[in-house]
């Protein structure tokens, strides 16, 4: 059977809180979908997400991307800054990362120990993606997935709205939102993917640099 499941970075618990009130105030009376919330549906960095056979098991993935975060330099928490909120099509709001070579290292990882287990069968072929860039849709057809090796964005989702709704939130969230400048991570998680690729379930968690 096909898992819908993915790997991330967790924010710190004050971060965390952060995000989700950052993603309610770029909104304002606009609610952004799918909502974030702390005991539920988690703002956070996506390292890779996709559908997965049976023959994934998460906790052993889970150890062998959490040892290669340690030998990349990942250790205790990982601080990232923000590059501001952008707008991708068709209707997200992220809030855009650094892209650091640690980071970098850190998919590389997750996609050796996962892409063996993935369901390529299950890739939707008729997605659009006709506004993805090369790069993109390169990562997609490889791997299922729209970010991963050159294209790898990282970032936190604050939602999604419909199109011209969201470019007008994107281009005036810097006069209505104070954007902290730093976003401290402290933890992997194995996921289950909810609406839109929301970080829906918990399936297990790792302190990054825990050996």
């Amino acid at each position: 059977m096909t898992r819908w499941l993915g790997v991330a970075l967790l924010p710190r618990a004050d971060h965390l809180r952060a995000a989700v009130q950052l993603q309610r105030d770029i909104g304002g009376e606009v609610r952004l979908k799918p909502p974030l919330h702390p005991d539920g549906n988690l703002p956070h960095v996506t390292v890779f997400q996709g559908p997965f056979e049976d023959s994934l098991v998460p906790a052993e993935a889970l150890e062998l991307i959490g040892a290669a975060a340690v030998e990349s330099g990942l250790h205790g928490e990982v601080s990232l800054s923000s590059t501001g909120v952008v707008y991708q099509p068709t209707g997200w709001l992220f809030l855009a990362l650094e892209r650091p070579p640690l980071l970098e290292a850190l998919q590389e990882a997750a996609l050796a120990a996962l892409d063996r287990h993935l369901d390529r069968a299950s890739f939707d072929g008729d997605k659009d993606v006709s506004r993805f860039t090369d790069a993109e849709r390169a990562s997609y057809e490889r791997y299922g997935y729209r970010y991963t090796g050159e294209a790898y964005a990282p970032h936190v989702t604050l939602g999604r709205a419909e199109e011209e709704t969201a470019l007008e939130l994107v281009h005036t969230a810097r006069d209505r939102v104070s954007l902290p400048k730093e976003w401290v991570f402290d933890r992997l998680s194995f996921y289950v993917m909810g609406e839109h690729g929301a970080h829906a379930e918990t399936l297990l968690e790792r302190p990054l640099g825990r050996t």
